[in-house]
């Protein structure tokens, strides 16, 4: 692991995202907070599109990482944090965005509150047209994204189990609450992207792996 050198290290997994990643980058290098504070670290798993064609006018602006063959979602988001320079990690999936002010509320909650473990800010749902299909409060509704945590206390839980494809989000929140706790922001500075080829759509694929993550926290 790298000593750390930026407040914030912002990881970005992709696969097959020519569509969103764009957008995503776009409005991670349209961040209020200092530009020299933090690092946007793409991982691209191996994509089949033209997602490499889509990120090279990104490239002087992040750090990117291209996996030969394909690891999945979990171990990119760790090949991401091995990588990391920041004290601070959050991550951002691709097809998604986030507001201006994203970063840097999170990361002055977290860094002004000695208390605070971890924290965590609202989202919208919205679709391809970035029209807004719903508010939701994180506590409620926890996602994997929007989550700034200090990056010893992951590695110290041990980082993404990359043995669960899906809902390898659910699983580090479920390990991070045992011995922390998130602090939610009521600000709602994430937006979930909703359209036909998120991963949650396939219900035979994420049943599969709820079955998986039922198995590991009840053994």
């Amino acid at each position: 692991m790298l000593i750390p050198s930026k407040q914030i290290s912002v990881i970005v997994p992709t696969r097959n995202a020519e569509r969103y990643i764009g957008r995503c980058l776009r409005s991670l290098l349209n961040q209020t907070i200092d530009f020299n504070k933090y690092e946007i670290i793409l991982i691209n798993d191996a994509s089949t599109d033209k997602t490499k064609e889509a990120i090279k006018t990104f490239l002087g602006d992040i750090v990117y990482i291209e996996n030969k063959k394909k690891k999945g979602l979990p171990a990119s988001l760790n090949v991401g944090i091995k990588k990391s320079r920041g004290q601070y990690i959050v991550r951002v999936d691709s097809d998604d965005w986030v507001h201006p002010e994203y970063l840097n509320m999170l990361y002055c909650h977290l860094n002004l509150n000695n208390d605070l473990d971890a924290v965590a800010c609202d989202y919208l749902e919205v679709d391809n047209n970035q029209n807004t299909l719903a508010q939701k409060n994180f506590e409620n509704h926890p996602i994997g994204c929007g989550v700034m945590f200090k990056i010893s206390d992951i590695i110290k839980l041990g980082l993404y189990d990359s043995k669960l494809l899906a809902r390898e989000d659910e699983d580090l929140l479920i390990r991070f609450k045992k011995k922390y706790k998130i602090t939610r922001v009521p600000v709602p500075l994430y937006r979930y992207r909703k359209h036909k080829n998120n991963m949650t759509n396939n219900k035979k694929f994420m049943k599969k792996f709820l079955k998986k993550l039922k198995q590991k926290h009840t053994s």
